[in-house]
């Protein structure tokens, strides 16, 4: 499976302006969240990237893709219906390709020297099937992420079959339906924002939009819940952990983690000494 193309999603009320913050990366440079993002699709090896937007915010976006500018194609999200509406807005570039899917409002750090998308993207061609990322998340933050079930793949490491995904479940949904063998007790596969996917979910967003009430919006975790019944799907924790910037602290949370692996460690660890001792 080879993967041309990537789709990210920004157009959320809450999340529209998070790709526009600014973030000091692992080199000491001053980036914008969206253009760390960029980076992290193009070193994969996908150059053709689409946006979806809210109106009238093309120009920002320009501007704080940096380089990348020229790679960009734009989807203005009118009278949005949801997440899975905002990525079926991009079927006329996807063209029936398998494609890579980010969301805008997390940021990604690798634990080796390869990307998290990179990773994601070689297991999806091992494979030649969709595959969604997943990080082992504590109980009390499942409330926030899709959250995946199924059983471990033999032979492979981290490598999961899902045979469901729900959106944001409660712990007591989650430990009705969602355990999965191997895992840490209190701790489940939670989506990472990051999927590799075929162009049968299209279909089935077409065919979930369709059946939708008038006003009402689609989401993606029900699609792939979906996507599960109809063909082969894996989960597969990459090495590597995202950071939730639309969360409180979720910017500065993210911004700590690049500082403390990158080349101003040192100085990062004594300002936080420094503050906490006058504190």
């Amino acid at each position: 499976m080879r993967v041309r193309k990537a789709v990210i999603t920004a157009a959320g009320d809450r999340h529209a302006s998070l790709p526009l913050q600014s973030v000091v990366d692992r080199s000491g440079e001053v980036r914008t969240a969206l253009r760390l993002t960029l980076d992290e699709i193009v070193q994969s090896g996908v150059e053709d990237i689409a946006i979806v937007i809210r109106p009238g915010q093309q120009d920002s976006y320009l501007s704080a893709a940096g380089p990348h500018a020229s790679r960009l194609i734009f989807f203005e999200q009118h009278n949005p219906r949801g997440y899975g509406d905002a990525i079926l807005r991009t079927a006329d570039f996807v063209q029936q390709q398998p494609f890579l899917h980010l969301v805008s409002d997390h940021l990604y750090l690798s634990r080796t020297d390869q990307p998290c998308a990179r990773q994601l993207l070689e297991m999806a061609a091992r494979h030649e099937c969709s595959v969604s990322a997943i990080q082992p998340t504590r109980e009390n933050e499942i409330v926030h992420f899709g959250t995946v079930g199924g059983s471990p793949v033999a032979r492979e490491q981290g490598l999961y079959e899902v045979s469901a995904v729900i959106e944001k479940p409660t712990p007591t949904v989650a430990e009705q339906r969602l355990i999965v063998a191997g895992q840490r007790a209190g701790y489940y596969l939670c989506l990472f924002g990051m999927h590799v996917l075929t162009p049968a979910i299209l279909g089935i967003l077409s065919s979930n939009l369709q059946a939708a009430p008038a006003g009402t919006g689609i989401d993606l975790s029900s699609a792939l819940n979906q996507l599960a019944t109809v063909e082969r799907y894996l989960a597969f924790a990459v090495a590597g952990t995202r950071y939730n910037i639309s969360e409180k602290y979720g910017l500065l949370l993210a911004q700590l983690a690049f500082s403390l692996s990158g080349q101003d460690r040192d100085l990062i660890l004594t300002e936080l000494v420094n503050l906490l001792a006058s504190r």
